[in-house]
């Protein structure tokens, strides 16, 4: 898989370009930054499901389709991306042309009702987790790696995939022969990541007491996920 560096995240309307120092974000911005690259990896793990974006309306050759991706780090701590397309999907075509692409990822997320709080003067808001990866694609096709790849695809949803205590987990040898011929079909890519976007809105601009009242409401209405994420953004808060 392809080594991606290690640097700062950019948030909301900034890119952080691959290669500089430090940015002078202000703090409004800051303030929505991930904490390090263990918040992309965990975003994106979380949430796999990712728009692959490429291309141009003037030219008529944008395209944009969702697809599973797997994000790891590897022994240097690097974050790298793997998926594939189908054959049928004529934006790989257009990939191996040209291969700049915007993958986009939306983690945890919700609505934020003022219904939760003391101060009903409180606007409604939406909070979330978001990344952008802009990359360049490499394709590979040989027999043994698109199989290594879908193995590994299959196995890490399979492993976040709720079953009953009696259900055994999916393998790509349950499917026999028939494996053979569908994954002929497929093409896999992996991702070098030139800049990064990244924001989690995460409450960290809201006052204690409306912190407070927000994960609260949270926690009634069942939103784990999102409880969780808004805990860890704002130690020692609410």
């Amino acid at each position: 898989m392809i080594r991606i560096a290690k640097l700062p995240v950019a948030a909301a309307n900034s890119i952080a370009h691959f290669h500089q120092g430090p940015s002078t974000m202000n703090a409004k911005v800051d303030r929505f930054a991930p904490r390090s690259d263990a918040d992309l990896l965990r975003l994106v793990q979380q949430q796999p499901l990712a728009w692959v974006v490429s291309g141009s309306v003037a030219e008529d050759s944008y395209r944009s389709t969702l697809l599973p991706i797997l994000a790891a780090a590897d022994a240097d701590g690097h974050l790298v991306l793997e998926g594939h397309f189908a054959r049928s999907n004529d934006q790989y075509k257009l990939l191996m042309q040209n291969p700049k692409a915007v993958m986009l990822v939306l983690g945890t997320n919700g609505y934020i009702s003022p219904s939760w709080m003391q101060d009903k003067t409180q606007a409604p808001t939406w909070n979330y987790a978001s990344v952008q990866f802009f990359v360049d694609v490499e394709f590979f096709e040989q027999p043994e790696a698109i199989e290594a790849h879908l193995r590994e695809l299959v196995n890490t949803m399979e492993k976040q995939t709720p079953r009953s205590s009696t259900a055994a987990a999916w393998k790509v040898d349950d499917m026999g022969a028939r494996y053979g011929s569908l994954a002929q079909r497929v093409i896999g890519f992996r991702a070098r990541v030139r800049n990064v976007r990244a924001k989690f809105k995460l409450g960290q601009d809201e006052r204690d007491d409306v912190f407070a009242d927000i994960m609260i409401g949270l926690s009634e209405a069942g939103r784990a996920e999102l409880h969780a994420w808004m805990r860890e953004f704002n130690s020692g808060r609410g």
